[in-house]
Parts: C-alpha cells; structure tokens; sequence
C-alpha cells in the first residue's frame, strides 16, 4: 500500500519500530466475497501514442517518449497499467503488487524501500510512483539518469480511483483508454453501492492496522483511507466518528471503548500475524467491544484493500459480504 496511507503507517511504524445489540454468528474471515488474485483487462488492447508531456502530482512536467518497459513502483500502479491493457510492458514490480499476473515479475523493492539499482538494470522507459515511493536518494538516483518519473496524487478514498486511472493513462498516451476504465470502473462501483442493505442500521466498524511481529497494534482515524470504502458499504468508520484525528493511533482499552464498533475492518495478513481472529480478540480491548463479543471480523487481502483502483468495486462488494452476511 501506497500514497497518504503508506506514508502514515510507516511513520508509526518508525515510531513504534452504533452498537449492535443482536447476538450475531461467527463470521469466517477473508472468506466471504474473496478478492480475485486476477486483474480483468480491457477487451481492447489500446496502442500507445507518445511522445506526451504530462503533469507530475510533484510538481514537475514529464515527457514520456516511450513506454515499452514500465517500471510501476506500488501495487496500484501496477493494476492500473496491467487492467488499461498494457501489463506485457512492464518489466518490474513492487513488492504489493501481489495480483497474479505480476507475480513472476521481478522485484524492486526491499521492505518497500525502491532498490535505484534494481531499478536502472532493467532500462525502463517509464517509472511510476507515488507521493510516498522512496527512499529519496534513489528516486533522485533514477532521475539523473534520466528516467521519465511520473508521480501519481496519493489514493485517499473512492473518488480517487477516476483519476489516478486517467493520470497513469495520459502518461501512457491512452487517455481513451483511461476514460473507459474509469467509466467501467465506476458503474462496477454504483452497482455494489445498490446492493447495500438499506433497511438496517448503519454498523459502525473500527478500521485497524495490525502487525503482530513487530507489536504494531493501530486504530485508524480520520484520514486512514478506510473512511470513504465504508461509508460506500454502508457503514460508520467507528475511530473518525469517536474523534479520532489522526490518521493511526496505538490501540487502547479507552480508544476502542469510545469507537465502540460493530465490527473490524482489517487487512488478511494483518489478522494472521496476531493469530487469527483468537489473537486478535485477545488485544486488550478488542473482546470488549460489541465487535470482539460477536467475532465480527471483515478482512481484505493487504494489496488491494486500499489501492483504490480498477478492483476497488470487488474489494466493496467484499466488505459488504462479509459486513452483513445473510441479512442482505
């Protein structure tokens, strides 16, 4: 995971080194409404026109004059430029781009640092990048050997997915392409956000970041980048609704007691390195709580969670599988 949301969770991490009043079923996680490992490209493979000069979300005007090895550095990025039809072009890929027709790509990344010289070695023609992409030094390092870089604005929610699509399009000189995936991309979306329950009450769900290798136990806030995904399915983001500001805070019995949720919201590997849903009933605070009382756990696969993008509207229809079950 990329952008404002990447960035936030390494900064902690540096750092740290509504009530349902029902009785409801244990709810199997990461089972229901699976996220397929697959991207769908468009039927039509479009054909590049370039050159193109573009405008980078850094500030910088980039002119891309081919895009026969593209180089995407965050998992997003990759599915943006695999589903626009142009996946036999890129030659490398980030370690969360887990999708299974990257996944024999080799690697640039180490702990999602971007290795320069891994970069270089493969000649691309075009990198991509987020907001949050570093260290530093080796972005600097590819520019000056004079690597187009493109910086793509940070996925912050929904209404993002439109135009990081276009922004990845136009640098690869197929804006019609870009268009019919955005438009594809958002009725997919409108037609999940129709089959949400709407004669129940909104569920309040607590958004957490957890790994337990490195006692990394976080609640997210406002500006986590789960607020708008649940909102779309229907429900309260539990830790911005309890006042919650920043992006993560450390899990406490009072934070969690305030949040109050109905259910949790977390990424599949996530809720595997604390044990499963028994470890993760076992943070203190989280059994308590009318989530932890009914094991209503909802997790997602770690690379598509919050990429919003092309597979955005499979990872909503995911959450509201799981979130309701059979009271849709």
């Amino acid at each position: 995971m990329r952008g404002r949301v990447a960035g936030a969770l390494l900064a902690v991490l540096m750092v740290a080194g509504c009530s349902s009043q029902e009785a409801v079923p244990e709810r199997p996680a990461a089972k229901a409404g699976a996220v397929a490992d697959r991207v769908e490209p468009l039927a039509d493979t479009p054909e590049p026109r370039l050159p193109v000069t573009v405008r980078s979300s850094d500030g910088h005007d980039v002119t891309v004059r081919d895009a026969e090895r593209i180089v995407p550095l965050s998992g997003g990025l990759s599915e943006i430029v695999f589903t626009l039809g142009l996946g036999d072009r890129v030659v490398a890929r980030d370690i969360t781009a887990t999708f299974a027709q990257a996944e024999e790509l080799p690697v640039v990344t180490r702990n999602h640092d971007v290795s320069a010289e891994s970069v270089l070695s493969l000649k691309p023609d075009l990198v991509l990048a987020e907001a949050a992409t570093g260290p530093a030094e080796a972005m600097g390092q590819i520019r000056d050997a004079g690597i187009p870089v493109l910086v793509v604005a940070p996925a912050r929610g929904l209404d993002d997915v439109g135009p990081r699509i276009r922004a990845v399009a136009r640098a690869l000189g197929v804006p019609a392409a870009g268009e019919e995936l955005t438009k594809r991309s958002a009725q997919r979306l409108a037609a999940v956000r129709e089959d949400v329950p709407k004669d129940t009450d909104e569920p309040r769900v607590a958004f957490l970041y957890l790994r337990g290798s490195a006692s990394v136990h976080l609640i997210g806030g406002r500006g986590s980048g789960a607020t708008s995904l649940l909102e779309a399915a229907g429900a309260v983001d539990a830790g911005a609704a309890s006042g919650l500001e920043k992006d993560f805070t450390a899990i406490t019995t009072e934070a969690l007691a305030r949040a109050a949720p109905d259910a949790i919201l977390v990424m599949s590997k996530g809720l595997e390195s604390v044990g499963g849903v028994d470890g993760l009933v076992k943070i203190p605070g989280v059994a308590q709580t009318p989530a932890g009382t009914d094991r209503r756990i909802v997790s997602v696969e770690d690379g598509v969670l919050l990429n919003y993008g092309p597979r955005t509207d499979a990872v909503l229809k995911s959450v509201v599988s799981q979130l309701y079950g059979d009271t849709k």
